[in-house]
């Protein structure tokens, strides 16, 4: 387990109900993570970031979990690893990054989904555990979201809990090498709790978190992780 040091937001371990369980990446993860992304490949690609050439080396996850632990430390962003409760399995990710304080208090939403996984009501358990966290933990005012135009099942995954779309943004994120338009979403408290998908679960929101003098843009490989395949 990493010692992450004095957290800005004070978090649980992880986030769990009775389908998933969320917690922080760990390196001993790398294998599992690595076989659903290996696998997966060809079914994320089309709709994130062009990978990067060390993406899959046991150093660049290092790398990148080294970023996720420092994002935490300093309330910049939250990634998590999804597991299956039935078997224990890695099946994914979900995140919240680019985390903003002051007046603002709001995050984006990034997830993905092995393609063995996907289509079985997994992301949906975990953005039931995750979002009410954004509000009641993480004291966030709104969370937003984007996703390409095309990727229909990410559109009605953001719909199903409550998202609004409020825009389109030209040329917004470079996607499978090449600026890709996105329609902008955005979620409040009182939007989450009267979605489908939180069956009636009551979201309470406290107060956002004091701003920070320190706080930092989140670097830009992880603010761009917000379009992925359910």
């Amino acid at each position: 387990m990493f010692d992450l040091g004095p957290s800005y937001v004070p978090l649980p371990p992880e986030l769990a109900d009775a389908r998933v369980r969320l917690r922080p990446p760990r390196f001993a993860d790398f294998r599992a993570w690595l076989a659903v992304r290996e696998k997966s490949r060809a079914f994320l690609e089309p709709w994130e970031p062009t990978w990067e050439s060390d993406m899959l080396t046991r150093a660049g996850y290092r790398k990148r979990v080294r970023l996720m632990v420092g994002d935490w430390r300093d309330d910049r962003g939250y990634a998590f690893h999804i597991f299956d409760r039935a078997d224990q399995s890695l099946v994914g990710g979900v995140n919240l990054t680019g985390v903003r304080r002051r007046a603002a208090q709001y995050a984006s939403l990034g997830y993905w989904m092995g393609v063995d996984q996907a289509g079985h009501g997994l992301m949906s358990a975990a953005l039931r555990v995750l979002l009410p966290a954004a509000f009641q933990t993480f004291g966030l005012h709104r969370v937003e979201a984007a996703c390409i135009p095309e990727n229909a099942p990410s559109r009605a995954l953001l719909a199903k809990f409550g998202f609004r779309a409020i825009g389109v943004a030209r040329s917004y994120l470079r996607i499978d090498g090449a600026w890709r338009d996105h329609i902008l979403h955005e979620l409040q408290a009182d939007d989450l709790t009267a979605s489908r998908g939180m069956a009636g679960v009551a979201v309470e929101k406290r107060a956002g978190a004091p701003a920070r003098e320190d706080a930092a843009p989140i670097a830009a490989e992880q603010g761009a992780i917000v379009d992925r395949q359910v």
